[in-house]
């Protein structure tokens, strides 16, 4: 790998959740999706959970595990 390659030095960010925001616990470029497992880029996350403090991709994704939680 060299650092032409897409991803190469991107990590991983830890974040703590909020009700209208999140707070960076470690830097980094992305989270992951708990629903799919895709990457979200920090600048594109917009769907979370405050309670599960997880990181969804999307509404449809935010929507699934709301609806798996209730199961």
């Amino acid at each position: 790998m060299n650092i032409f390659e897409p991803g190469f030095g991107q990590r991983e960010a830890k974040l703590r959740y909020l009700d209208a925001d999140f707070a960076v616990i470690e830097p980094g470029h992305f989270v992951t999706c708990a629903v799919t497992g895709q990457r979200i880029a920090l600048e594109d996350l917009t769907y979370w959970s405050v309670d599960k403090q997880e990181a969804y991709i999307d509404a449809l994704a935010s929507m699934k595990a709301i609806a798996d939680s209730n199961k």
